[in-house]
């Protein structure tokens, strides 16, 4: 998934299922707003979902663009009141969906660092509630690497008004 890496294909639909070591650092922020419902959108093979199932809080709506089922679409998740995602790291079409997912309730989204630090994410911080830098991620499984970018959770609503908080690497 780097920028970095010479003749590297992207997978359709930028299908990256979110380790396991990417949910914890946020279970506490999770915890910390009081909810217990959640949507994932852009739900890939569930991996995400599982694994924020796995710390009590019950997902009312899952999907993905790959079952046929377009995110920017909706205008609802099932009354869920948190959106929690991977979504695709695609820029036109990421963009899309933390304007769209913001409006329809408070979304905690998975994206790299480095473009909090670009000029196409400037329109999106008056949206930024929070920001979680969590560091790089093992993509494959498999492999005795991580990536080469920094990940971070950041915290997206559409009825935020203030500073964005950043807190320090987690991982």
């Amino acid at each position: 998934m780097s920028k970095r890496t010479p003749g590297f294909e992207r997978k359709a639909s930028d299908f990256y299922p979110t380790p396991p070591k990417a949910v914890k650092p946020l279970i506490p922020f999770l915890k910390a707003e009081k909810f217990s419902t959640f949507a994932e959108p852009c739900d890939g093979d569930g991996a995400l979902t599982r694994e924020i199932e796995s710390y009590g809080f019950q997902c009312v709506y899952s999907n993905d663009i790959t079952k046929g089922q377009d995110a920017l679409l909706r205008t609802d998740f099932n009354g869920a009141e948190r959106i929690i995602t991977n979504p695709p790291h695609s820029r036109d079409q990421m963009h899309l969906l933390i304007a769209h997912l913001a409006g329809i309730a408070p979304s905690w989204t998975l994206l790299d660092v480095d473009w909090w630090h670009t000029r196409q994410a400037q329109p999106f911080a008056r949206l930024c509630t929070t920001i979680i830098p969590i560091g790089r991620l093992r993509w494959f499984p498999d492999s005795p690497h991580t990536g080469k970018d920094n990940y971070a959770w950041y915290r997206f609503d559409a009825q935020h008004k203030g500073p964005t908080i950043i807190y320090g690497r987690t991982l």
